[in-house]
């Protein structure tokens, strides 16, 4: 799904509007380029760069956006548009948990990425619309992530390393790190990058479903040393972790069962009982190795 049900209309009846060049609503790109690719909605040929299909998508995103186009599509918000995140993310999931593998199943798993991908773009777009430091387009969107997977995995990139042979982390980077060496890496540079987060359960989103929010922190007391978790087992082979995953499943479907018949809210329950945990087990952060010198 995309985001809305509205009736189909022929497209090519609406006239492509001309930009004014300081509109907030215009693309970034140089006013040559954008008089002659703004709105460019043509399919590339079968077979073509990933860039021309994208920046193709950018331009039907434009112009659904821009006046003239769809009367729906300009009138979200970052807010309002939330739930289709929600809906289309979930929709990936459906798709990538099909139980026999084929091309209806491909097909689908493709044209759910699809829809998740638009809603990056829809914010995107949205974002060329703010007021001054607010402002944002899809090449800034680009660039954090592209920065944030090269600054989180220096090992594989060394020379984004500086000078001494460390990255903004503060630990030397190269060689082929252990799973500690990687563990001590990534908190680390999840300290610099968010400073604001001074205890163990930070930055954990709030609205997320009970048991995501329960193995989130359950992941994060592990990794930060909280007493009195059950100690971590080596996974079982593939046949064997899916047999225990089966059984975990049918154990927490029994629960629920019994929980529901006593008209029982098992996810307020959850959320409750991992509230009361991070509660009690909180604590500021310990000083990372290189704070500690």
């Amino acid at each position: 799904m995309t985001g809305h049900q509205e009736p189909l209309r022929d497209e090519s009846a609406v006239a492509a509007p001309a930009h004014d060049e300081t509109a907030p609503g215009t693309q970034t790109r140089d006013p040559i380029t954008r008089d002659t690719a703004a709105h460019d909605t043509t399919a590339p040929s079968h077979g073509a760069a990933p860039g021309a299909e994208f920046e193709r998508l950018l331009a039907v995103m434009d112009r659904l956006r821009s006046p003239g186009g769809c009367p729906w599509d300009a009138a979200q918000t970052h807010e309002s548009l939330l739930r289709y995140l929600v809906e289309e993310s979930y929709e990936v999931v459906e798709a990538v948990e099909a139980l026999e593998p084929s091309e209806q199943s491909r097909t689908e798993l493709v044209e759910e990425l699809g829809d998740v991908l638009l809603q990056v773009v829809f914010h995107s777009r949205i974002g060329q619309e703010h007021p001054g430091e607010q402002r944002f387009d899809i090449s800034d969107v680009l660039a954090a992530v592209t920065d944030k997977l090269v600054r989180r995995h220096l090992a594989v990139f060394p020379e984004d390393a500086g000078p001494d042979g460390t990255g903004a982390s503060g630990v030397v980077v190269g060689g082929i790190p252990s799973d500690a060496e990687l563990a001590a890496r990534w908190d680390a540079v999840k300290r610099r990058e968010k400073p604001q987060r001074t205890r163990i359960f930070d930055g954990i989103p709030p609205a997320l479903p009970a048991l995501a929010y329960a193995e989130k922190a359950l992941s994060k007391a592990r990794r930060h040393g909280v007493a009195g978790l059950p100690e971590a087992r080596p996974e079982s082979d593939e046949n064997g972790r899916q047999a225990e995953e089966d059984a975990l499943g049918e154990e927490l479907f029994r629960r629920l069962q019994d929980s529901s018949a006593r008209g029982l809210d098992a996810e307020r329950a959850l959320r409750t009982a991992v509230r009361r945990f991070v509660r009690d087990h909180d604590a500021p952060l310990s000083p990372a190795p290189s704070d500690a010198r």
